[in-house]
């Protein structure tokens, strides 16, 4: 009998500094945001409570890597001007053998609940690259709404929003 896939999240740490680094250098890593440096070295260790950096497992075995962040609190305002109690993703894959086969989807299942947990969250935030015409596939499927398009950094994405139910 074939084992079962699970999937679960566990707090990133600075053991993981290697693997992210690797990732980093993976092409769909990059085409995903090409622009981003984490500065992993210094970003692992910080503790903030807007934040928490987070590694996806299959069965024990790191995939992925996901950041939920309150973009009300976040040091940097990336998202601007933004209400209280809202939260913005970050994921990723971490091989392009393990694209396509769900594990993604199931990442951001977690992360949503995550998300959602905090009875005061009212929603959540992604910014695909524009360009990236999969990955805003994968967040409406998920159920994520096209909200805008908006430039950060010098890159046009696309806004879209997670609504508690």
């Amino acid at each position: 009998m074939p084992m079962k896939e699970i999937v679960t999240l566990r707090p990133a740490t600075i053991d993981d500094l290697s693997l992210l680094r690797y990732w980093d250098t993976q092409q769909h890593v990059i085409d995903c945001d090409p622009d981003d440096e984490w500065d992993w070295e210094k970003e692992l260790p910080a503790i903030h409570s807007w934040r928490e950096m987070l590694v996806a497992e299959l069965n024990e075995n790191p995939i992925g890597f996901i950041q939920i962040i309150d973009p009300f609190e976040e040091e940097t305002h990336y998202w601007g001007k933004v209400e209280k109690n809202i939260r913005a993703i970050d994921i990723w894959i971490g091989e392009s053998e393990n694209l396509g086969k769900g594990y993604g989807t199931k990442m951001m299942q977690l992360a949503i609940d995550k998300c959602f947990t905090n009875p005061r969250v009212t929603k959540i935030l992604i910014d695909p690259l524009q360009s990236n015409v999969k990955a805003q596939r994968f967040y409406e499927k998920i159920g994520f709404t096209f909200l805008e398009e908006r430039v950060f950094d010098d890159v046009t994405c696309c806004v879209y929003e997670l609504k508690r139910n």
